[in-house]
């Protein structure tokens, strides 16, 4: 068909798009074969894809798409096939010919119908596209290209060229009707004559567009024909706006965040509770468990927080993200001095963590009788209103009334508080309840975040305490400790595993643990030797420490210990206490009584097991008529104590000046009375602190709770809050007495300005627990400790032992490059110079035997 005196060439383009994507240069024809419609573009335009690649480019028919990239593609093979066809082009190319081949890559093949009725061998029509002039190609020559490029692989395209023969044979026209064809009514009688031609060169071109084909050979060509010009496709990337090649791919450009799927276990694999777990249902009644993968964002303080926080707060809470916030999050230990403000500061974290999460759930774990000291300071510091549960204040004593407090605190934004006897009773209980089953496994499963304050305290191997924290699922877990070395260096490698499971054999621990082993020296300590090699590992570091007598080797071992644990622990050893009035530290070994000499030398002969010589010691080295107050089979541990008449009917009968302790006490008392400060007095025993409270009234008429506290392991949350204010702020308030374990923990006393310490605890860190109720922010007076050891006893050796711990504490944390040997040494003081006018004093220093400083 004619189209004035202009000849039409069209295409098929089988490319899927909506007619909102296509220029308008598009036209929509009907098939011969009343088929569905297609698109074809109008050749007579010259400008028809390029208008339409325009349109693409600014956006106007909005992303390109995989189809438009096809469309590309087909204008690409069009303009291939047209030299395919006219070989005479490339061979005697003119000047605009040769632009035009530059631009026209090898592609796959396409079909083009002429529309005219009539050849003339000596004036061919002529084709314009891009205004470059073609010869109208032949039947025959369609034909013979059809069955040449296509080969072996073209038999329906054979019998398709035959039948075209045929066609013009007859005279029959074979092309593409366009729009004004509707109208012609002869045109239409053609059309069902070639209705099987139509289905069959149908069916050819979907079969050639699916054939592969080996382009590895034009790859060259095409790269050499075409000078590139990318352009960014937003669904496919860099791609060449003339031959449609792909430079770089979308999925290369961009960076995409994905919420990690891995989930890190904790528990320590084979444990009893990790079976049960691995076995148990994701979900229990219902309930939605929280999930431990969170996306990495950034977290900072709040600025109401960052004003407050001192340089190493910002520092810990930096360490945290560093542990908590990343790719492979894993716990870490917080060790800092007593008193530095860790409560604020994982507080302040806390709260920022949950803006961040809100479906995380943190668990807090920590001495119960600290409970309300959190709660208060959550009070203060707290920017957003978070509901923080447990199980005291709610009166939950039953498994039924916890297991709505767990579902209550699942299901809303929220902090759980639990004592650690409380978590490790749940979790270890019966598992024959299913009330009890079902509080252990939300327990284990839903925290995000478990919080361990005070976390020096599952230390032990093999306990339920420590067996249940580690089988709680989440990486992410922090230990908050003022005095993380407690007795032994196995110790704070059991809170590093718990923290990070397997310690030792991570990669970097594993080089630096041999070259430990290769520094250390192996001379009698080979005997001592046995159980497992990690635990003779642990023990000969502590040898090291501790006995070696080459400091340069210690200080190696320091160094290579410091650098094993840099990533996961920080420790901060205090220096903001630097800052208050000052501190002085005494050991005083005083000179015993007669009586108490010959007590002793009996208890060195009788005495065997080392507790009960420690707690029938302490009440001798007090005053040696306590012993009367013992059960000889027992011990004094397990004794009640004796009623406050019957003490005080002793206290009558008998001269305190008798019992070498009794006597320093009641004159610092008498000191502190007279210079207007406060006293502290800590044992681990009750026995001595019953019997000095009895004395102040019997002798100085004190009264309990307006001039003398106590507070012990009984003593009610609400009697120590009471009891703590009224000391720190009564002017009347003359001594403290405290059980050393129930004081060390969420304790405040800063009224008091002298410590008197009563016996030697084992476990050093206790010790320097009771000082840091005196020795903390808020103090405005220097603070003067007394901690007494009886000469000449069982007690100084036990004094000399706890001391050897100290040091490698003090070492293994606090050591630098220029520390020497001396700096962890005790120093012996004279006490006419001591720095101390109580010690000056002739009331004090006739009973001392010697002094020391640390």
């Amino acid at each position: 068909m004619k189209r004035g005196a202009a000849e039409v060439c069209t295409v098929t383009l089988c490319t899927g798009l909506s007619t909102d994507y296509y220029s308008p240069s598009l036209k929509r024809q009907k098939l011969p074969n009343g088929g569905k419609d297609s698109r074809v573009t109008d050749y007579s335009d010259p400008f028809a894809f390029t208008n339409l690649l325009q349109c693409l480019d600014t956006g106007k028919y909005g992303s390109v798409t995989k189809e438009v990239h096809a469309l590309i593609a087909r204008q690409m093979q069009l303009s291939n096939a047209l030299f395919l066809l006219y070989p005479e082009l490339e061979n005697d190319p003119g000047p605009e010919d040769a632009e035009a081949k530059s631009v026209a890559p090898a592609t796959d093949h396409v079909f083009i119908i002429d529309s005219d009725e009539e050849d003339d061998a000596k004036t061919p029509p002529v084709y314009q596209f891009q205004g470059i002039s073609f010869p109208r190609p032949t039947v025959e020559l369609i034909t013979d290209h059809l069955l040449v490029d296509r080969g072996k692989e073209s038999n329906v395209v054979k019998a398709e060229a035959e039948e075209v023969h045929k066609a013009k044979d007859k005279g029959v026209y074979v092309g593409v009707e366009d729009e004004l064809s509707d109208e012609d009514p002869e045109s239409s009688a053609e059309d069902d004559g070639l209705s099987d031609i139509w289905k069959e060169m149908n069916f050819a071109l979907e079969t050639s567009k699916e054939a592969p084909v080996d382009r590895s050979s034009d790859d060259s060509e095409e790269d050499e024909g075409c000078d590139h010009s990318f352009v960014l496709k937003d669904d496919i990337g860099y791609v060449c706006r003339v031959c449609g090649v792909i430079q770089r791919a979308i999925e290369t450009i961009f960076d995409f965040q994905y919420i990690k799927a891995a989930r890190i276990r904790s528990s320590r694999p084979g444990s009893r509770y990790d079976r049960e777990l691995e076995n148990s249902e994701g979900n229990l009644d219902g309930l939605k468990l929280s999930g431990h993968d969170l996306a990495v964002t950034e977290i900072s303080p709040h600025p109401r927080h960052k004003k407050q926080m001192k340089p190493h707060q910002l520092e810990g809470f930096n360490f945290l993200l560093s542990n908590l916030i990343t790719e492979n999050p894993g716990g870490c230990i917080l060790a800092h001095a007593p008193g530095s403000g860790k409560t604020f500061m994982i507080i302040s974290f806390m709260q920022s963590f949950l803006a961040h999460y809100p479906d995380a759930r943190p668990l807090v774990v920590l001495p119960k009788g600290i409970l309300p000291t959190w709660k208060r300071e959550f009070q203060r510091w707290q920017v957003e209103d978070i509901s923080l549960l447990d199980f005291y204040s709610m009166k939950a004593e039953n498994r039924h009334q916890q297991s709505e407090v767990l579902k209550q605190w699942v299901d809303k934004k929220s902090i759980l508080f639990l004592g650690y006897k409380q978590f490790s009773t749940i979790v270890s209980g019966d598992r024959t309840c299913k009330m009890t089953a079902y509080c252990r496994e939300v327990l284990l499963k839903c925290p995000t975040i478990l919080i361990l304050d005070e976390g020096h305290n599952p230390r032990n191997d093999d306990t339920d305490m420590l067996n249940t924290l580690a089988a709680v699922q989440t990486p992410r877990k922090v230990v908050l400790s003022g005095t993380l070395y407690q007795n032994h260096v196995k110790e704070v490698f059991t809170i590093l595993n718990l923290v990070r499971p397997k310690f030792l054999k991570i990669d970097t621990s594993r080089a630096i643990k041999k070259r430990i082993l290769s520094r250390v020296a192996f001379n009698g300590f080979k005997k001592n030797m046995k159980g497992n090699a990690e635990s003779n590992f642990y023990d000969l570091v502590e040898h090291t420490l501790q006995q070696d007598a080459d400091f340069k080797r210690k200080e190696a071992v320091i160094k290579d210990l410091r650098e094993m644990t840099s990533r996961v622990l920080h420790y901060y050893r205090g220096d903001f206490l630097d800052d208050l009035p000052g501190l002085l530290d005494f050991t005083v070994l005083l000179q015993l009584r007669p009586q108490q000499k010959r007590d002793v030398q009996e208890l060195k002969r009788t005495e065997k097991a080392i507790f009960r010589k420690s707690s029938v010691g302490c009440a001798v080295y007090t005053h040696p008529t306590l012993k009367q107050f013992l059960d000889k089979k027992v011990g004094l541990e397990k004794n009640s104590l004796p009623s406050d008449s019957r003490v005080d009917e002793l206290i009558e009968t008998i001269d305190y000046r008798d019992g070498v302790k009794a006597k320093f006490f009641y004159n610092v008392l008498s000191l502190c009375e007279s210079t207007g400060e406060k006293l502290l007095v800590f044992s681990q025993y009750l026995l001595p602190l019953k019997f000095l409270e009895r004395l102040a009234v019997c002798r100085k008429g004190y009264r309990v709770g307006r001039e003398i506290f106590m507070i012990t392991g009984d003593t009610s949350a609400e009697q120590r809050e009471t009891s703590m204010e009224k000391f720190n702020t009564s002017d009347d308030a003359r001594v403290f007495f405290g059980s050393i374990k129930a004081c060390g923990e969420g304790i405040s006393l800063v009224g008091a300005s002298r410590v008197i310490i009563l016996d030697v605890h084992l476990n050093p860190s206790v010790s320097r627990q009771a000082i840091g109720r005196a020795f903390r922010p808020g103090q405005d007076k220097k603070v003067y400790v007394y901690r007494l050891v009886a000469a000449d006893s069982p007690e100084e050796k036990d004094h000399l032992t706890c001391f050897k711990k100290e040091q490698i504490a003090k070492r293994w944390f606090e050591w630098n490059e220029y520390s020497g040997k001396q700096d962890f040494d005790l120093e012996d003081v004279d006490p006419k110079d001591s720095g101390d006018r109580f010690l000056e004093s002739e009331l004090l220093a006739n009973d001392i035997h010697s002094l020391h400083t640390r």
